[in-house]
């Protein structure tokens, strides 16, 4: 009867035992770009400077100034979608930096789209 492949004993080879101290590793570097993450802030601007965002990695909006010369009560729709450029503007950032983080950790692989 023909053998089937595997290790002798069923000892794991060394490569296995570098793979998982290196996964180990790289986990450690995740959670601590993670935290480095939340505490670092972005920020964006919309309309020439007249609208102003602040955010933190972790989402939480820190600041948001509005130049009183944007405010027109007769437009208002103005004054939201600069508001939304500035936010999107910011999430992009964050998710750029994300990711600028988990590819400098698994030199550029791709995980089938898994966010980190």
């Amino acid at each position: 009867m023909a053998k089937r492949g595997g290790y002798p004993g069923g000892m794991m080879p060394g490569n296995m035992n570098n793979l998982m101290k290196q996964a180990q590793r790289m986990q450690r570097q995740m959670e601590e770009n993670q935290k480095a993450m939340e505490t670092r802030e972005f920020t964006a601007t919309a309309g020439g400077n007249a609208i102003s965002i602040t955010m933190t990695g972790k989402r939480e909006v820190k600041n948001v100034t509005i130049n009183p010369e944007v405010v027109d009560p007769e437009d208002v729709e103005d004054l939201q979608d600069l508001i939304m450029a500035c936010m999107n503007d910011i999430l992009n950032q964050i998710e750029e930096a994300n990711n600028d983080a988990v590819n400098s950790m698994t030199g550029g692989m791709n995980f089938g789209g898994l966010n980190f």
